[in-house]
């Protein structure tokens, strides 16, 4: 038997395992509903009266032990009929940051959070107007989620992310079987463009291995998704170029010296990074480059530690129902920690208990990432042929994962161009670029960074909603 063989073989027997992992005696499933009124969130600190909404939110353990548990939070749809409305997974990335604290509360969720951390208000553009949301703090670590086995601390990486995705999502879909004829959508952005990928090749491989569809998955879509090492990483030296952030001499080196042919850079390669970032780059938040950083706090340049000192930041970019603030992670950390929040969403407490404060981003994570896979486009070709409804889009001042590097990914697919590039439109503004290909569909978001919901709110749901129907982005 062959290597290829024998890998795929053990890709096979990991699905069914996965799969059947999952079942429960048939007696335990008239539990589900006593399950769901348990999970049920009636309401949460500070919470605003309308929209009236139907939350839900509690553990999964995804390990044959149970000792590692992924946390959740569903956001029903606010429409009129939210029984007909598709579900949407949210996976954020990092790897190792928390789908609350960036997709739920500053980008796509129904609430946003106070400045002071006490309360919660409205978001006007929550993407559950036309879908039920499920966000998942992934992998275990990140978050409320949890693992009580010190050796998981060396184990993080592509692999084992997946594989407890697709285990949460099946034994999530027997707690809410009402969801199981849903359609069903993997959404995420930034580290999530793996996450999200290999969780919809789980999901495939195991509708294939089973006699019926298991989870009725229709496609995914990612945003500003890292997807290829090499040409995500040739997208941002040019980018930064382009835009301005670097020097002509500073890309003449970073060209010469940096290859990108493996995970893990070259010492010269490395040097030269550094030097953009510390002298010619200066304070800019890559992730969005013409918003200003925050500066809720300061820095010690003796120290290199912050200081106690708060200052107010600026924000220029305080639009009403926009409300762009780049503080916000910092008022998640406060909200997320109150123990009265963690009591109605029913996390971290006994036998949950997190053996670590919420923070927006588990750095601890990325360090120990071990199994990062170089590209997961075999996985766009194999997920393409299997006529899954695939979107890309890019924020187009996002300098983290510049839509340069996704433009040089895509076009290395050489799909064929069915519709060719061409202005979208929002309120009779250009909302941004499209090109539709065989088998994937991708578009720039005009004057949005990173997170995309974050500056275009109003234009990223106009993309989702088309996306949801399956329309190409409208012309005029």
């Amino acid at each position: 038997m062959t290597l290829h063989l024998l890998l795929l073989l053990l890709h096979s027997i990991l699905i069914l395992v996965l799969a059947s992992s999952s079942a429960i005696d048939p007696a335990q499933e008239l539990d589900w509903e006593a399950a769901q009124r348990r999970d049920r969130v009636e309401r949460l600190p500070g919470q605003p009266k309308t929209p009236p909404l139907r939350q839900f939110s509690g553990y999964i353990p995804v390990s044959r032990d149970g000792r590692r548990a992924l946390f959740y939070w569903l956001t029903e749809s606010t429409a009129r009929s939210p029984h007909s409305k598709p579900l949407v997974l949210w996976l954020n990335g990092g790897p190792g940051c928390s789908s609350l604290a960036y997709g739920a509360v500053e980008e796509i969720g129904p609430f946003r959070i106070k400045a002071n951390a006490t309360g919660l208000y409205s978001n006007p553009y929550a993407w559950n107007k036309v879908a039920n949301l499920l966000f998942l703090e992934s992998p275990a670590g990140v978050g409320y989620s949890y693992s009580n086995t010190t050796t998981d601390t060396d184990a993080f990486g592509d692999t084992r992310t997946a594989e407890d995705a697709y285990s949460f999502l099946l034994k999530w879909f027997q707690r809410f079987p009402q969801y199981k004829s849903r359609e069903f959508y993997i959404l995420g952005e930034s580290y999530a463009g793996h996450y999200v990928p290999q969780l919809a090749k789980l999901v495939h491989d195991g509708n294939k291995a089973a006699s019926k569809t298991i989870i009725n998955l229709k496609g995914f879509m990612v945003g500003n998704a890292v997807t290829d090492w090499y040409y995500d990483n040739l997208g941002i030296v040019d980018y930064y170029w382009t835009h301005a952030l670097i020097s002509d001499e500073t890309y003449t080196t970073m060209k010469r010296h940096c290859k990108f042919t493996s995970v893990e850079l070259s010492s010269e390669c490395q040097r030269i990074m550094d030097y953009a970032s510390n002298q010619e780059i200066g304070n800019v938040d890559l992730h969005s480059i013409y918003t200003p950083v925050c500066l809720e706090a300061t820095w010690s340049s003796s120290t290199g530690r912050k200081s106690s000192r708060t200052a107010p930041h600026w924000n220029p970019l305080w639009m009403g129902q926009t409300g762009f603030d780049p503080c916000t992670p910092s008022y998640a950390e406060k909200y997320f920690n109150r123990p009265d929040v963690q009591r109605a969403l029913h996390a971290n407490g006994t036998p949950n208990n997190v053996p670590h404060p919420w923070t927006p981003c588990n750095y601890g994570i990325l360090e120990n990432w071990h199994d990062k896979a170089f590209s997961v486009l075999p996985i766009y070709k194999e997920l393409i042929k299997a006529g899954l409804r695939i979107w890309v889009y890019s924020g187009d001042e996002d300098a983290m994962v510049p839509v340069t590097g996704t433009r040089y990914w895509i076009r290395s697919l050489k799909l064929p161009i069915v519709n060719r590039w061409y202005p979208w439109y929002y309120m009779d503004q250009v909302a941004g670029w499209s090109q539709t290909y065989k088998g994937l569909t991708f578009a720039t978001v005009r004057g949005a960074g990173h997170e995309v919901p974050v500056l275009q709110p109003d234009r990223s749901l106009s993309l989702l909603e088309h996306y949801l129907r399956g329309k190409p982005l409208p012309k005029r």
